[in-house]
């Protein structure tokens, strides 16, 4: 039995760091046995899911017996182990330049707009929709204002981040453009991450990873 039959991922439709994950495992025609864990009902909190994963979060993915979480960690993982195609460049600046923009994404935009952290501005600070909206706003424009920049700017911007196939870069960019999707974000001032949004969704793996696609999406 070929072992892409023991690859499971546990995550929330939702998730753009699940979304990032589907992506790379699609991009490397990689079978795997989905879990949906309902964050909106707390499932990721059982005791059964910590054992998993203590930190409580998706994705969280289970190859050969072992368990591994956090999105970058699991894709470049999945990039070591299958290699073609590869995520990340060959030469080295060409992996600093695309894990740059990743790393915007997941470091800088991502974690100041996550599920938990709004629930904490709700419950603990007490701010009301609008201002939480507006919180969202605020970190994803900055985040996108910079990126928009580099890449405009760049002769290795090509139709994706980096060059004219994607990479990490992209598996991380376009769900967080998912997400300002979804708070209904105005994205007329980043025509080159609109463009390469759209070449990517030309590309089966990152259509079949969209959140409405998931067996779990309501």
């Amino acid at each position: 039995m070929s072992d892409t039959a023991d690859f499971a991922l546990y995550g929330y439709f939702r998730s753009s760091a699940a979304f990032r994950v589907r992506i790379a495992l699609n991009l490397k025609s990689i079978e795997v046995e989905l879990h949906p864990v309902h964050l909106l009902k707390d499932q990721h909190r059982s005791e059964t899911y910590k054992a998993l994963n203590p930190q409580a979060l998706v994705p969280t993915l289970t190859h050969n017996g072992q368990k591994i979480a956090q999105s970058l960690a699991i894709i470049e993982y999945l990039d070591e182990i299958r290699p073609d195609p590869p995520l990340l460049p060959r030469d080295a600046c060409g992996r600093a330049r695309v894990r740059q923009i990743a790393l915007c994404v997941a470091c800088d935009i991502h974690p100041l707009n996550n599920l938990r952290v709004l629930r904490y501005l709700r419950h603990a600070l007490h701010s009301d929709d609008l201002a939480r909206n507006d919180w969202q706003h605020h970190w994803i424009a900055a985040g996108f204002d910079a990126l928009e920049t580099f890449l405009k700017d760049s002769g290795e911007t090509g139709l994706f981040c980096h060059g004219d196939v994607p990479t990490l870069a992209d598996v991380c960019l376009i769900p967080q453009m998912a997400n300002a999707r979804r708070i209904r974000m105005e994205l007329a001032d980043y025509p080159t991450l609109l463009r390469i949004e759209e070449a990517a969704f030309r590309l089966p793996a990152f259509v079949q990873a969209r959140p409405e696609n998931q067996p779990d999406a309501e």
